[in-house]
């Protein structure tokens, strides 16, 4: 399976997408922004113009594109979707995080074009994606997921497939979940700390050494002390993210305060003019 379509290159497809290049895959790709692919044609890939070419021209299709609306759209469309100029026997993928109904959507108009699906969200952000250190959460076709695990070794640390078609997207939503409160806390401890008169650089050495040791504290707590909130994954993003994740909760009667916490914080601080930033910028809320 040399032969990879890859559709939308954002912060983390690109480095993706630059990665499988690197391997010496045969990459066709897509964005609706043609310039973002200039420096991965310059390095081999193919671009085509609309994903349909891309569907055709490749084994396999990854599509990292940014709102459910852009999934269907890309997969949908009549004339210009994957799903308008795929065969059968090619497998799909969506890394793009969205709704599992969608995931189920994708995967039934596959299975009638005889095609095999996952929804195969990511967590790692920017650093995860350029060093090949994602986490996969996938769902859909098993036999799939099998074709295309050398493919996830190459990019990922660890990949996971967990049940059918919507599977995937529901573990990305408990992962965003557990984002939501290690960001707040992260933001919470560091406003604290400060004024609290602590240097704050070896607040963060030591507590990454005790039970307060996070992700989010260890990869986004020396960029805000750097003041840098360049987007490693946008809060826009996030915001989508959390709202998909209540919507599905509010589905299984679950009421969650913490994580509806999180998300008017994060609409907070996109009122603010934060929407293009990193999820970093929640300090910003405490901090000018």
């Amino acid at each position: 399976m040399k032969k990879i379509g890859f559709i939308g290159l954002g912060i983390m497809g690109h480095a993706i997408a630059a990665n499988l290049i690197a391997d010496g895959y045969e990459l066709y790709v897509y964005n609706r922004t043609a310039s973002k692919a200039d420096d991965l044609v310059a390095n081999g890939a193919s671009y085509l113009p609309t994903p349909r070419q891309v569907a055709a021209a490749s084994d396999l299709v990854i599509t990292m594109v940014g709102y459910p609306t852009d999934v269907e759209e890309v997969y949908f469309d009549d004339t210009t979707g994957i799903f308008s100029g795929i065969s059968a026997q090619k497998i799909v993928i969506d890394m793009t995080t969205s709704t599992p109904t969608l995931a189920k959507q994708i995967a039934k108009k596959a299975r009638e074009l005889d095609v095999l699906t996952l929804d195969a969200p990511v967590s790692g952000g920017d650093i995860g994606a350029q060093n090949r250190t994602l986490t996969i959460m996938a769902g859909g076709d098993q036999a799939a997921f099998e074709q295309v695990t050398t493919i996830f070794d190459k990019i990922s640390k660890k990949a996971q497939y967990f049940g059918p078609a919507g599977s995937g997207q529901h573990v990305k939503m408990a992962n965003q979940i557990g984002i939501a409160g290690t960001m707040t806390a992260m933001s919470e401890l560091l406003v604290y700390a400060k004024a609290a008169g602590l240097e704050l650089p070896a607040v963060i050495e030591t507590l990454l050494a005790g039970g307060a040791n996070t992700w989010s504290l260890a990869n986004y707590g020396p960029r805000i002390l750097k003041d840098d909130y360049s987007p490693g994954f946008f809060v826009k993003h996030f915001i989508k993210d959390l709202k998909i994740a209540l919507d599905e909760s509010q589905k299984m009667g679950l009421d969650l305060p913490a994580t509806q916490g999180a998300l008017a914080l994060y609409e907070k601080l996109a009122d603010k003019g934060f929407n293009d930033a990193g999820t970093q910028a929640l300090i910003k809320l405490w901090w000018d």
